[in-house]
């Protein structure tokens, strides 16, 4: 499917239109909800259920990653026509380097069981961290990595059509595409973070954790093209994140007192993430309809 999608399908390089995106997204959801069936035969009603509230909250920490992408892509004014190449070669990234995260991850857990603690106060910390700040400011200006290679890498002034490398003169340069590229690559690693995390509170089997998180990830390029021409519509889903980050941190505190039933981990999870989208859209009718009287 990564084949399919990735070299096949969206080969030809551009901006869809919401139609396209919406069906792209509504596609990769069916295949990632018929993998849980699948599961459910092979492996039972058990893995299925944590594959299933994996998947939930991967696919909803990657809104929160959609929306620091348009950031990126705004303040970089990377043309629309070369923002589908960023997302394609950044999806590769991002399933390398959560492969190396989920696998490391399991092996400290298994040596270091209290780490698990660690991980849900830091889960805890970061809800009230997303609940209180005001917006999420992103500064890529100050990103580490872009001061660095920018420092050690000739990079043109303008872009170069979709290209991360070009030759003048002779001499090989870098695109400002390419210095997206790596800032959209430090970013997803940084939202792995919180996403790993909180999976591992659900689940410790690799297989699980790892193909929910693929398929979360599969459909993100789609998923950014649907948040793109809605994004004034969320204005609640930052705290309905904030709240799912807060119950999976508490449910890992609490783990050797209390293990809460995986159905109802699912349960809550998709519940409040469905009530803030729909908080959000009501706000914004309100809004609207406001503004028109």
């Amino acid at each position: 499917m990564l084949i399919l999608d990735l070299g096949i399908i969206q080969k030809r390089a551009h901006f869809p239109s919401m139609k396209e995106a919406l069906s792209w997204t509504a596609v990769w959801v069916s295949l990632a909800l018929l993998f849980g069936v699948y599961i459910w035969y092979d492996l039972g009603g058990q893995k299925a259920l944590e594959y299933y509230t994996g998947y939930v909250v991967e696919e909803a920490l990657s809104v929160d990653n959609v929306f620091v992408f348009i950031v990126i892509f705004s303040f970089f004014g990377v043309p629309k026509h070369a923002q589908h190449k960023v997302l394609f070669w950044g999806i590769l990234g991002a399933i390398i380097f959560r492969a190396i995260f989920i696998v490391a991850g399991a092996a400290l857990i298994s040596q270091f069981h209290w780490i698990l603690y660690l991980l849900g106060a830091f889960l805890v910390f970061t809800a009230i961290k997303l609940a209180i700040q005001k917006e999420t400011e992103i500064h890529p200006e100050h990103n580490p990595l872009i001061r660095f290679a920018r420092k050690i890498l000739p990079v043109t002034k303008d872009y170069e059509g979709e290209k991360f490398i070009v030759r003048h003169n002779g001499k090989r340069y870098m695109t400002p595409l390419f210095l997206v590229l790596l800032m959209i690559e430090s970013t997803d690693i940084a939202f792995a973070t919180d996403s790993i995390p909180a999976i591992f509170a659900i689940t410790r089997d690799t297989f699980i954790i790892y193909t929910s998180n693929i398929f979360a990830i599969l459909g993100l390029r789609s998923l950014y093209f649907v948040v793109a021409g809605f994004m004034k519509q969320f204005k609640y889903l930052k705290y309905g994140l904030s709240v799912v980050l807060g119950f999976i941190g508490i449910k890992m505190l609490i783990e050797p007192w209390y293990k809460v039933p995986i159905i109802a981990s699912l349960v809550m999870i998709f519940g409040i993430i469905t009530l803030s989208i729909v908080a959000s859209i009501l706000n914004q009718k309100k809004v609207e309809s406001s503004k028109e009287k």
